[in-house]
């Protein structure tokens, strides 16, 4: 919701201070349809061209990222150090085949049955099954399983980043976009050069409302969404740094209750339920 406020206050501000030095609206209303297919057409235009479809269908959902902002805070941190302390207790307790049950069918698992956002989030969910099962393959070597998810980790963000950083080559590319635009004003304006100087200043106003949108979309509007969706890419990402800490914690032999702590250590500052907080959850962790 702070976008969208922030996006209201800068239109207000920048419409509002223009109406109060005594602009006048009907220039840019009459010019803004034009200027609007003109420069937007260009740049999704140029989007479509550089970008696979899946990238076009993935960046689409970058849209969803920057008003709802991150996806998790404290209780999911809370509910993910949860499930894995209970998991990396099991594997102590009854060895890593006791593990299987539950990482072969998470579907039907009464652990992650207990935690639905979980096991709905495919990405941790594979991280969660997959390192579990290497460690029941006896692939128990720490600094390799590290290694491994750390490559993982890298490609999950890269990728996700590339949205990121198509919303702001949009966003450099948008004040070019505008002087195309402004420039086919002054064609038509020159092409309609006989005409009175009144019509010529409504034609030029008209030009230069190209130039002034596409400024506007790619410093006031595109650029702070991209800004704003990678640090919401960064932030999600730390939810799964907790699993690569918690686990490899547990490969180094330290308890259940040490590699949790571990993990939560990871989490991020505001989203990082204390001591107590955890202990709490813990204790009253139910499964099955």
């Amino acid at each position: 919701m702070t976008t969208i406020g922030g996006l209201v206050f800068l239109l207000a501000m920048v419409f509002g201070g223009y109406m109060i030095a005594g602009g006048k609206f009907g220039i840019i209303l009459k010019s803004l349809p034009y200027e609007m297919m003109m420069i937007g057409g260009a740049a999704i235009g140029a989007f479509v061209m550089g970008n696979s479809m899946h990238s076009v269908k993935h960046t689409l959902g970058g849209f969803g990222k920057i008003i709802k902002g991150e996806r998790f805070h404290k209780h999911e941190y809370v509910d993910l150090l949860s499930l894995l302390y209970w998991f990396v207790r099991l594997a102590q307790t009854k060895g890593a085949m006791a593990l299987e049950a539950h990482i072969e069918k998470p579907s039907e698992s009464p652990a992650f049955q207990k935690f639905p956002k979980i096991m709905a989030d495919k990405i941790a969910l594979a991280m969660i099954c997959d390192y579990l099962r290497m460690v029941g393959m006896n692939a128990d070597d720490p600094h390799q399983i590290e290694d491994i998810m750390s490559k993982e980790l890298k490609k999950v963000r890269e990728e996700e980043m590339h949205v990121a950083h198509t919303f702001q080559t949009t966003a450099d590319a948008l004040p070019a976009l505008g002087i195309v635009a402004a420039v086919l004003g002054v064609i038509k304006t020159m092409a309609s050069i006989d005409s009175p100087p009144a019509v010529l200043g409504g034609m030029i106003g008209g030009a230069l409302v190209g130039t002034f949108l596409g400024i506007l979309l790619a410093y006031g509007v595109m650029g702070p969404m991209a800004t704003r969706l990678n640090g919401v890419i960064l932030e999600d990402c730390k939810y799964y740094e907790v699993i690569r800490a918690v686990l490899v914690a547990h490969l180094h032999g330290n308890a259940p209750q040490v590699a949790v702590e571990a993990g939560r250590k990871t989490a991020p500052t505001h989203s990082m339920p204390s001591f107590a907080e955890l202990e709490e959850a813990l204790q009253n962790l139910q499964i099955g």
